[in-house]
């Protein structure tokens, strides 16, 4: 029951967050705001996202993660609400940024979990608790349009979602993991500092790639390789596609092939896609493309919050909070730098920033062995 509670909130969260990408439209349109209102929006919740995080990770030493965890749906639940209906301007732009503390909170509690249930079940389930992330996500995107084409219009399934995360929060607060950090491990950062950098090192560029596909995949497709209207989300339905077949496979394939040659196979696959889209451009190379690249990144998040649990035992939550700020690093630097790129060179030689990153990493790979080894606290 445990488990299905967290896997609960893993799919609280992918249902939310693509419930509030997708519902950009309409808020757009009811509170009259223009794009780059709305890009500095979601910047504003990109770094309250980075301080949720870190009030995660001082909830999880205190009380445990499970309350972390519940706290920040309930954010997350508040925040959606109150995005429903039209409010002024400052309250709009508060509950967004409200909802972006939740955000990060729950990413980094919803990893501090997912450890915790691999502790007490001893296998690998890490990949299938983030599938049900991607699958809710999945699940999200056609429900809205499922909802704006019969005319009930996006902010009922802004509502659905922010039902659901505030029921697994009420319920989960007492069927989550108990898991606590250990009041030693406090202000031990220092001693898991490697783990860290090389775990944090790994989301950073996984996240970096995800947030360049899922963001300009489509305005590729449709600017630069002239696809229609109707083929330009197929690389960005690809690339969902194949991270969800690649985290129902990754608990099984993990385990098998070790954590660094895992992680060296993913870096090199997501290196191969964006490759793939530079040197072809073709629409239906772009889309291979895309596809290889979410296999890769698939597997490769579970895999380092599941290794940065695993070298910091006592200290997980801590330093799982730490890592996951990297997630942000990544994610802005794949949206902006693709961005400010398009115009100079075009967006086909701008996937070579993912690309090239994704390279810069490998060497990281040869570290994570290392960090089985007992730890100084």
């Amino acid at each position: 029951m445990r488990t299905a509670w967290v896997a609960g909130g893993y799919a609280a969260q992918g249902l939310g967050y693509a419930t509030l990408v997708t519902a950009l439209p309409m808020f757009k349109e009811r509170q009259h705001i223009g794009d780059g209102y709305v890009s500095v929006v979601l910047l504003l919740i990109c770094v309250a996202a980075a301080g949720g995080s870190m009030v995660a990770d001082r909830v999880a030493a205190r009380w445990g993660s499970r309350y972390a965890l519940a706290g920040g749906l309930l954010t997350v639940s508040a925040g959606l609400g109150l995005s429903t209906v039209w409010t002024p301007m400052p309250v709009f732009s508060v509950a967004l940024v409200g909802y972006g503390v939740g955000l990060g909170a729950v990413d980094a509690s919803l990893s501090m979990q997912g450890v915790l249930v691999q502790a007490r079940l001893g296998r690998s389930v890490m990949n299938r608790l983030f599938a049900a992330y991607t699958a809710a996500a999945v699940l999200a995107a056609l429900l809205m349009s499922g909802f704006v084409a019969s005319g009930a219009g996006a902010a009922v399934m802004v509502g659905v979602a922010a039902i659901f995360a505030l029921v697994v929060a009420v319920v989960g607060r007492t069927t989550f993991e108990p898991g606590r950090t250990l009041p030693a491990a406090r202000h031990s950062t220092g001693g898991h500092r490697n783990v860290v950098l090389i775990c944090g090192a790994l989301v950073f560029t996984a996240f970096l790639a995800d947030s360049a596909v899922s963001t300009w995949s489509s305005v590729y497709l449709h600017d630069s390789l002239l696809a229609s209207s109707a083929a330009a989300p197929l690389g960005y339905v690809a690339y969902q596609a194949a991270v969800l077949v690649s985290r129902l496979a990754g608990d099984h394939l993990v385990p098998l092939v070790g954590q660094a040659r895992s992680a060296a196979g993913c870096i090199a696959i997501c290196a191969l896609g964006c490759g793939l889209v530079v040197a072809v451009p073709s629409v239906v190379m772009a889309v291979i493309g895309f596809a290889l690249t979410g296999i890769g990144v698939g597997i490769l998040v579970p895999l380092a919050f599941t290794a940065a649990g695993e070298a910091s035992p006592g200290h997980s939550d801590e330093v799982i909070a730490r890592v996951n700020l990297f997630n942000y690093g990544g994610a802005l630097l794949g949206a902006v730098a693709l961005g400010a790129l398009s115009a100079p060179i075009g967006l086909q030689l701008a996937f070579l920033v993912p690309t090239l990153a994704l390279v810069l990493t490998l060497p990281v790979v040869r570290r994570l062995p290392q960090l089985r080894a007992p730890l100084p606290s």
